[in-house]
């Protein structure tokens, strides 16, 4: 998109950022208190957790054939439980901790990915059944008891200004939104990628190993959603059965508000990123004018539907 006489181009992702922009100074129609600083880093501060759990979810979308990743959430919450039952509070255990959860997601992708390319299961199906047998695996590890304890380290991390006045969970955003630029533009995966959502038979006949790349990214997928665990522990300092689940859906509207089409193979995690901090603001905007809890879902619902209806409209050669 580039209206005549505009010197630059904006793209989707550039877009959703320019939207993010109104919706937070239209914050400031409901309640001029809305428009401060403070309350613009609280909301890249709560935008980055849909963020960082959005991002396997933009791998996995990217790599086309209706990949989505329905155990993301269960994935969260099971690296959030081990994270919070292995270290009991202790700071010098944290590295073990995340190391086990990062394993566990990305053992928990690599299953959806053999399965979507070895058996023939579609990823939705594939990562649906998933996310019961995580969920039904955590009720086996916890019995219903969540022990355990939050180590001071980790809050200190993620929650406090590792610079002034901004939180360490936006910084780490930051970094990882510079790690999956580079993965996505600068190298052979990335490249790769993007060439297996266009059409995964040209792909394969360039050369491509489409069967082990959709494995890997799948388990990077698992392996991000668990880092999101681990920092929403940080965030929440406790846990329970169900922390992820309500970032399932806007992990999924996040990846498709940035630009990244349904279809595969067109997308960005800068667009995610966007996309995220909309949500967000979207979100922040209904409390802020006191909208009933019933009315927020509906409304966040609806925006979802609507989102994916579009995207998903989109056509294009797939084999």
């Amino acid at each position: 998109m580039n209206p005549r006489g505009w010197p630059f181009r904006i793209t989707p992702p550039l877009a959703a950022l320019l939207l993010a922009v109104v919706l937070f100074f239209a914050g400031g129609l409901i309640n001029p208190a809305f428009v401060n600083v403070d309350q613009a880093v609280n909301i890249v501060r709560l935008a980055a957790f849909l963020g960082i759990i959005a991002a396997g979810q933009t791998l996995v979308i990217i790599s086309g054939k209706e990949g989505i990743d329905l155990s993301a959430g269960a994935i969260v919450t099971l690296a959030a439980i081990l994270v919070f039952r292995i270290t009991d509070g202790q700071n010098e255990l944290i590295p073990l901790a995340l190391l086990l959860a990062l394993l566990a997601g990305a053992a928990v992708g690599a299953v959806n990915g053999a399965g979507i390319t070895l058996i023939g299961v579609p990823p939705l199906v594939m990562t649906l059944g998933m996310a019961g047998v995580v969920q039904g695996s955590i009720l086996l590890l916890t019995q219903g008891r969540l022990e355990g304890s939050t180590p001071p380290l980790l809050r200190s991390l993620i929650s406090e200004p590792l610079l002034p006045g901004i939180p360490g969970v936006v910084i780490l955003w930051a970094l990882l939104g510079a790690g999956l630029w580079l993965l996505l533009e600068k190298t052979t995966y990335g490249k790769q990628l993007f060439a297996i959502g266009v059409n995964r038979t040209t792909a394969r006949l360039s050369g491509v190993r489409v069967n082990a790349l959709v494995v890997a990214t799948y388990a990077l997928s698992g392996m991000l959603a668990a880092l999101g665990g681990f920092m929403l522990l940080g965030f929440t300092q406790t846990v329970f059965l169900n922390l992820g689940g309500p970032y399932l859906f806007p992990a999924i509207a996040a990846v498709v508000v940035g630009g990244t089409l349904l279809s595969g193979g067109k997308g960005s995690y800068f667009g995610t990123m966007s996309g995220a901090l909309v949500l967000t603001l979207i979100d922040s905007l209904l409390t802020v004018a006191r909208m009933d809890e019933a009315y927020k879902l509906i409304i966040l619902g609806t925006i979802l539907l609507v989102l994916l209806s579009i995207y998903g409209r989109q056509s294009a050669i797939r084999q």
